[in-house]
């Protein structure tokens, strides 16, 4: 008999889900507000204003951007895990693209919300 011993952290198949649902979170966003664009007879600040003045709208929005950046992270951090063999490199990596992703986050709720 084998005795089979596994190693490592385990979030492949999260990872793999969590990737698959905010591509379709972003998918859904992106035919929704290209939907909306293309049947506007004309763009102006005050269409953009309206569109994203509703709460609805800034949430969905919100989600978008959360969707963008944490699918982003997991591609990155499992691109740097197989090319980068530097313990101090990896880590520096990971964490400059977590700070960015969260100013980005920030810097999107102040958009948003007008804070």
């Amino acid at each position: 008999m084998v005795n089979r011993i596994v190693v490592g952290a385990h979030y492949g198949l999260r990872d793999w889900l969590i990737q698959r649902i905010t591509a379709v979170v972003m998918a859904v966003y992106s035919m929704a507000l290209a939907g909306y664009l293309l049947l506007q007879p004309h763009l102006s600040y005050d269409v953009w204003t309206e569109l994203f003045s509703g709460q609805p709208m800034r949430t969905f929005t919100l989600l978008f951007l959360l969707s963008v950046f944490y699918h982003a992270w997991i591609g990155i951090r499992d691109i740097v895990m197989d090319y980068v063999k530097p313990a101090s490199m990896r880590l520096a990596i990971h964490v400059l693209v977590i700070l960015v992703s969260l100013l980005y986050a920030i810097w999107a709720v102040q958009i948003l919300w007008g804070m």
